[in-house]
This record gives structure tokens, sequence and C-alpha cells, in this order.
């Protein structure tokens, strides 16, 4: 019985070891992750603001296809040539598409996409501001004050009081 259990048990560690090999090997022939301080200032820049061509979804920088690692790989060589990052972006987008622009742009009907968003915020919170103050019964907005009541409407409310004790008095 315990030669069983140990060989069981070695076959075990053996396919363990078989399974980490062929893991490495994996990830030594697929592309490796983006190392960001190894790449020139603009390409990084230029990188961080692409969606990945390769790998639907995904940013560039975190692209794990060889296609990525590739496209990464050119964007240092041309920043490393001189080219700034909106140049950079803007030949990846002749040759790629719009499409893989990661952020708007700031101008034009882009311009959009940066203005309207923190004036609707603010407009919400103004919005909320204003129903909490209302409801909370802060004297704004022209509201004018309550008058207190007068000695009559006190005794009205004591008269209601009273009648409505008598009708909940139980019969019993």
């Amino acid at each position: 019985m315990h030669v069983l259990l140990v060989a069981v048990l070695a076959a075990s560690v053996a396919d363990g070891a078989t399974a980490r090999q062929v893991a490495s090997a994996e990830r030594s022939s697929t592309a490796q992750a983006f190392d960001s301080t190894a790449v020139h200032p603009e390409a990084r820049a230029a990188i961080d603001r692409l969606w990945s061509p390769y790998c639907p979804g995904m940013m560039l920088e975190v692209c794990p296809s060889p296609g990525g690692a590739m496209l990464r790989d050119s964007i240092d060589r041309m920043a490393r040539s001189g080219l700034d990052a909106d140049s950079i972006i803007e030949l990846m987008l002749a040759d790629y598409g719009e499409e893989y622009r990661a952020e708007p742009r700031s101008e034009g009907v882009g311009g959009l996409a940066w203005y309207i968003p923190p004036a609707a915020l603010v407009a919400g919170l103004v919005v909320v501001g204003a129903f909490l103050a209302r409801r909370r019964g802060l004297r704004r907005f022209g509201r004018p004050d309550p008058t207190p009541p007068t000695d009559a409407d006190q005794e009205r409310l004591r008269e209601a009081m009273a009648r409505l004790d008598e009708e909940e008095r139980p019969d019993f």
C-alpha cells in the first residue's frame, strides 16, 4: 500500500514539473508583458493613448500578443528617432484607423466628450443641492417664513386633538 502511495506521489511531482516546464515555454514563446521603464518617454505617452489593433478591447500597453509587442517596439523606435507622441499617434491612426484612439480629441466634436461630463456633474450637484435644501426646510429660493400660529389656531388644534383622543378611546 505504501509503495503504491509513493509511486502516485512521485508521478504527480513529475507531472507538476512537466506542467511548469510547459508553462514556462509557453510564456517565453509569446510576447512578454510591456516593460514601460525601458521605453522612451514619448513612446510611453503614445502607447498609453492607443487601443491595441491586435487585442480587441485592450490598451496597447497591456496587449500580450506578438503583434502588440512589435507595434510597441516600432513606436519606441519612432520616438527614439525624434518623433513626439502626437506625431506617433497620428501615424498609427493613419495606418490602423481612428477607432484605435483611446481618448477623444480635445477640439471639435471630440471636445464635447471632455466638457459635457463635468458640466453635467456640476448641474446634477446643483439640482441635488436645491432638492435637499427644499427638503430640509431651509428658507431659500424666495419661500417666505411661515407665520406662527395664532391663539385661535392653537385653540382649534387643542379641540381637534381632544376629539381625536375621544374617538380613539377603546369601548371595552
